[in-house]
Formats: structure tokens, sequence, C-alpha cells
């Protein structure tokens, strides 16, 4: 099984023990993090929308660093304008433990509702003191 997930803009796949680097999640080492699923697939089929809506892929924060370094060079041609900068993306490593529905949105065992009484028609009679009013 499988599931596709967003975070940061950026969506990713997902199985139970993959490490994955995300955005960074300004959360400590060791934390647990959930994520919303876009789509799930396993051997039933592919699940989207309203049939997802309340799986959840749970992963564990296992280290945060940067990412190589990238240069960033503007030149404009017969101005002697030059601009160099270097950037390094923060990310999270993380480790997927369990994808499946969160424990807080599992819904609970429903029992058949109590069938209501049927309502009375009372249209007749508010006509027939209107009319008794007005003599």
């Amino acid at each position: 099984m499988y599931a596709i997930f967003e975070n940061g803009g950026k969506q990713y796949k997902a199985c139970v023990g993959d490490v994955l680097k995300v955005e960074k999640l300004g959360k400590q080492v060791g934390e647990k993090v959930e994520f919303p699923v876009i789509l799930t697939a396993d051997e039933k089929g592919v699940q989207t929308g309203k049939d997802v809506e309340n799986v959840k892929v749970v992963a564990e924060i296992v280290a945060e660093g940067k990412d190589k370094k990238i240069i960033v060079f503007k030149y404009k041609p017969k101005k002697n304008e030059r601009k160099k900068q270097g950037h390094r993306q923060p990310y999270a490593q993380i480790k997927v433990t369990a994808i499946g529905a969160s424990e807080a949105e599992k819904p609970a065992e429903k029992k058949p509702a109590a069938k209501k009484p049927a309502a009375k028609k009372a249209a007749a009679k508010p006509a027939a003191t209107a009319e008794a009013k007005a003599e």
C-alpha cells in the first residue's frame, strides 16, 4: 500500500518504512507528525477525495538539516553588474510509520437511530379558526 500526501507545496509518495526529505517542519527530532492524504492505492484499488478524507500518513522526524548549496549568479552584460549568492534549503528527514485513519477521527460505532413519530397535520384547524375570527 502507498499514499500520496502534500507538504510545503510538494507531493510525496510514501510507503510504510520509507525515509523521505520534506520541507522543514519546525518540530523536534523524534516527534510524530501527521500529513493529510490525497490518494491511496492498495490491492483494492485507488481511492481519492471523500474516500481518503480521514486517512493520514503518520511519520517520525529522524533528522533535520540543510541541502547542498546552490549558486545563484545574476549577470547583466555590458553593465559590470554581477551578483553571486548561495542558498541551502532546510529540510526534515522523516520515516513513515503508518498509513491509515487518524486515531482522533476514526468513526465510532453508530447505533441505529430511534424512529420519530409522524407529525400530525394541523393545517385544516388554523384555517377554520381564521374564519371564525373574521365573523
